[in-house]
């Protein structure tokens, strides 16, 4: 499985960030102070307010607003869905983050999320993969 901590300014402003995308708030691994989202079977983002998150470090806490340390990214089934992800983020309150990237074989779109966190919706054709 792969958890991605995230600091949250906001918990339930993340919280319905995150459910709006299509992704499912797991009660048993929530609390007030945290949000367990599952993006899928073995994927899950941990939504931690920042008094939550610091307390899993040795220094001071990264802004994401200010600068972009991690790229997220999730794979898609076609460049529709790659859309309709950046769609919903935006509707969301995320905001744009690079333009689409099209390179025939390969489609992506970004955002952020309300706290600055960037992800990325990419779809590969796979006969382009040879498989």
């Amino acid at each position: 499985m792969i958890f991605v901590n995230l600091p949250v300014t906001d918990l339930d402003r993340a919280t319905a960030f995150y459910t709006a995308l299509g992704w499912t708030r797991n009660a048993e691994f929530s609390d007030a102070s945290t949000a367990s989202m599952e993006v899928e079977e073995n994927i899950v983002v941990m939504l931690l307010t920042r008094e939550k998150f610091a307390g899993f470090l040795a220094g001071q806490i990264g802004d994401p607003a200010q600068a972009t340390s991690v790229l997220h990214a999730v794979s898609a089934a076609d460049r529709a869905e790659c859309d309709d992800l950046l769609s919903r983020a935006l509707a969301a309150g995320g905001k744009p983050w690079q333009p689409a990237q099209d390179h025939g074989f390969m489609y992506g779109t970004s955002f952020t999320d309300p706290d600055g966190n960037v992800w990325e919706a990419v779809w590969m054709d796979p006969a382009a993969l040879g498989g």
